[in-house]
């Protein structure tokens, strides 16, 4: 058993180094996507909504990529082809003349996001089903986020060197490449991933119960409330807050507290549920004041209260999913969560895109009430669980 816990989290971090250097791909453009939709002419308006629908795609379209991944048992080969539409269409930005083909390119890198999220994070919860679920998805979200600092900082190296929006985009071919080739490491590794969950014994009737219902609504409602960080860097490029060089290092460091709080959060998770999410939504829900602030250390303490809310939904939220959907239908589970999950960041990222050409305080407003709003759901959901359990 010892053993089989070992086998289990040497796939955990496989799979974290496979998101390490795809995080260093797609992050590192995240961190200047905004600036650079700004200098091919789009609006702040056109920013948010592009954000927004980006989410809408990466989030949306994994109902049919869960649905088909538990019909055809494919989970590694979907994995790799969304992968490979995921990771090679970021170099490509390169090439974008205008902000339309940019924001075209945005989407097929979302769309790639979108086919391989459910496979990956069912063969996840299969492997960290011994671990403690929390922390698995914690560690992996930790080493995701490893990589989400490194993009960006590698960014600002190139701006350093070259000052070229296109050289770097150009740069991050790299660590596409070596996130494939992982990739392809661990499916010829571990063929099977569902074999490290044991079979329960429990009858299941593979319907979602009512607390999964209940819990997307309240992480739906988080969602509508995080601004998406290009237009954020939208803000710091068009108000003059920050030289371009210093927008990057800025998104590594939000990823950096996104790293640590995932690891804690999800520990913490392990041992008190829905408790650890309620804390870190109520410590996060301000961030928007000072992240759209024009100071430059305000904007600082609003990313990093955006990293610590990041980084425990990208833990605690992926982690407590497997635990209110059948083992069976686990790719669905996550696919139809998810899809929720992006209709709300879109709708979110576009009210906020408007908002954000018309009141700030507006902005600042919605964004507030929405996660305070969510907490009380949280707390219905954590009861739920304790009774379920």
């Amino acid at each position: 058993m010892a053993e089989d816990r070992k086998t289990a989290l040497r796939f955990v971090v496989l799979l974290g180094f496979v998101s390490l250097f795809a995080d260093m791909t797609y992050e590192a453009a995240r961190s200047i996507n905004g600036p650079f939709l700004a200098i091919l002419g789009a609006s702040g308006t056109a920013v948010g909504i592009i954000a927004g629908l980006g989410e809408l795609i990466g989030h949306g379209l994994r109902i049919v990529s869960g649905l088909v991944s538990d019909r055809t048992r494919r989970y590694w080969t979907i994995t790799i082809a969304g992968y490979a539409v995921n990771l090679l269409a970021v170099p490509a930005l390169a090439l974008a003349g205008r902000w339309e083909v940019a924001a075209l390119l945005m989407m097929i890198e979302r769309l790639g996001k979108a086919v391989r999220t459910p496979a990956r994070d069912a063969m996840l919860s299969h492997a960290t089903h011994g671990m403690g679920r929390g922390f698995g998805f914690g560690l992996h979200e930790m080493m995701d986020q490893i990589g989400a600092m490194a993009g960006p900082l590698l960014v600002a190296a190139v701006f350093a060197m070259r000052g070229s929006y296109r050289g770097a985009y150009t740069a991050l071919l790299g660590p596409a490449i070596l996130a494939l080739l992982v990739l392809a490491l661990g499916r010829a590794m571990y063929p099977h991933p569902s074999k490290f969950e044991k079979p329960s014994g429990a009858t299941e009737d593979g319907r979602f119960p009512r607390v999964f219902w209940l819990y997307l609504v309240a992480i739906a409602l988080v969602a509508a409330a995080f601004a998406d960080f290009p237009l954020i860097a939208f803000h710091l490029k068009s108000k003059a807050v920050l030289a371009d060089r210093w927008i990057p290092i800025l998104y590594a460091f939000a990823m950096g507290v996104d790293a640590i709080a995932a690891l804690l959060f999800g520990r913490w998770f392990d041992r008190k549920g829905m408790l650890p999410l309620m804390v870190a939504v109520a410590v996060a829900s301000p961030f928007a004041l000072f992240a759209f602030s024009l100071r430059p250390w305000a904007v600082a303490l609003g990313m990093g209260l955006w990293g610590i809310g990041m980084g425990a939904q990208e833990s605690i939220v992926r982690a407590a999913v497997a635990d209110f959907v059948p083992s069976g239908r686990r790719a669905t589970g996550y696919g139809l969560f998810n899809t929720g999950f992006g209709i709300a960041w879109f709708l979110g990222s576009a009210t906020m895109g408007i908002l954000y050409d018309r009141s700030l305080p507006a902005l600042v407003g919605f964004s507030i009430v929405l996660q305070l709003l969510a907490i009380p759901l949280l707390g219905r959901v954590h009861r739920m669980g304790e009774k379920r359990g």
